[in-house]
């Protein structure tokens, strides 16, 4: 299966001594960081590492990276059905730190296979991973397997090589737009890596979103070019033994780069991921529609099955019930916000037929609205169950409102 949601992709390139790695790390995150930790102990390694999602007390979590010894690596998001889990192996409790320490520790693909070998690395059964040494060799660590591979050229995205056909992977244009490249030759020149990076680079239709930061380790000169926010015309470039000198720190990537008018876009494109009034408001109205769905059943076997309006109630129950699932699927999968309508998930149909959801209740809304008016007219109704059917409609205006600035109605563009 191929993984749509946080799309990334990267290579490695060899041509005589030279050797580079490229990352593109696809996310909706706007914090991307690159940081530089000084070997811990006698024997261990110094590294940079760059990342977007802070991890609380460990600091950001490495999403690519290299050591002294030109060891690289970079991790995507992935999918492997679920197998049994390594026995007799140590636990991944902290995989950050885990991810650090490889690097810390290890100088060559051998000795990373030989560390990883000594945990249960079905721990991250949703990516997989590339290391890269100086020599060229590659090991691509999935779930279950651990390769080594010395070809000149590799091309990597968001699958897992040993069971992925070479004709699903090209269904992923990031891919195959990296393949097709190398195609045409190989070179280890800077620009070189930066058309290829650029090549395989994401910017979706909605907002402008893709890839957020694309990094070109050079493994043998121990250096890194930065392109922030699929933006190929400005690079920054850092050494890694120069900037281990100035101690262990950590630099803002965006504020090394010119203003970007896209990723200012992203900034400010609010969701329940990076608003906690907007997260409240869809959890507040999740409890409300659970609630309203199990209050109005009851009241319809409860009444006079003749009363006005009593079959109103009896809607309420499904309606309820849908829109609580909807909020659900707002609060829990991201990739709705940032994918054109009707959002298709890879893996769930139920979550791909919730985006149907906004456009029934926009139909709906006007005869409701209606509705509520008449029963406020007719006082039929209890106090509260009209008080509780008027704020189910309130709630509803304020959601077609987040809708549209979501642009969840637009699912037959």
């Amino acid at each position: 299966m191929l993984f749509e949601g946080h799309a990334c992709s990267g290579y490695k390139i060899t041509v005589g001594d030279k050797t580079f790695l490229g990352s593109n790390e696809d996310a909706w995150r706007t914090t991307p960081h690159i940081w530089f930790e000084e070997a811990k102990l006698v024997g261990t390694y110094g590294a940079a590492f760059t990342g977007s999602r802070y991890d609380g007390e460990n600091g950001y979590a490495p999403q690519s990276g290299m050591n002294e010894m030109g060891l690289a690596f970079e991790r995507l998001a992935s999918y492997h059905p679920k197998q049994e889990a390594f026995e007799n192996r140590d636990k991944i409790s902290n995989p950050t730190n885990y991810l650090k320490d490889i690097l810390h520790s290890c100088a060559s693909v051998e000795e990373v296979k030989a560390y990883i070998s000594r945990f249960d690395h079905s721990y991250f059964i949703e990516d997989v991973f590339i290391y890269v040494d100086k020599s060229g060799k590659y090991l691509i660590v999935e779930p279950y397997t651990l390769t080594i591979g010395n070809d000149p050229s590799y091309v990597i995205s968001n699958f897992c090589p040993s069971i992925t056909s070479a004709e699903k992977a090209t269904k992923l244009d990031r891919y195959r737009n990296g393949v097709e490249f190398l195609n045409n030759g190989i070179d280890t020149t800077l620009a070189f890596c930066t058309d290829l990076s650029d090549a395989m680079h994401v910017c979706r239709k909605k907002i402008g979103d893709g890839t957020l930061l694309s990094s070109v380790w050079d493994l043998r000169d121990g250096t890194v070019n930065l392109f922030f926010y699929h933006k190929y015309d400005t690079t920054i470039q850092f050494n890694l033994r120069d900037e281990l000198k100035k101690g262990n720190h950590s630099i803002a990537i965006e504020k090394l780069f010119p203003q970007n008018p896209e990723f200012e876009q992203l900034s400010y494109f609010q969701t329940t991921k990076n608003n906690n009034w907007i997260a409240v408001y869809i959890l507040g109205s999740a409890a409300i529609f659970l609630f309203s769905s199990i209050f109005f059943l009851l009241q319809y076997f409860r009444a006079n099955k003749h009363t006005n309006y009593a079959l109103l109630k009896l809607m309420l129950f499904p309606i309820g019930l849908v829109l609580f699932y909807c909020m659900y699927v707002l609060s829990s999968n991201v990739a709705v916000f940032y994918f054109p309508a009707p959002y298709q998930s890879p893996t769930n149909a139920l979550v791909s037929l919730a985006s149907y959801i906004p456009l029934l209740l926009l139909v709906l809304i006007l005869p409701l609205l209606i509705l509520n008016y008449r029963i406020f007219k007719e006082h039929c109704w209890s106090a509260f169950a009209f008080g509780l059917f008027t704020v189910n409609n309130l709630i509803y205006i304020g959601l077609i409102g987040l809708f549209q600035y979501w642009e969840l109605f637009d699912i037959f563009n």
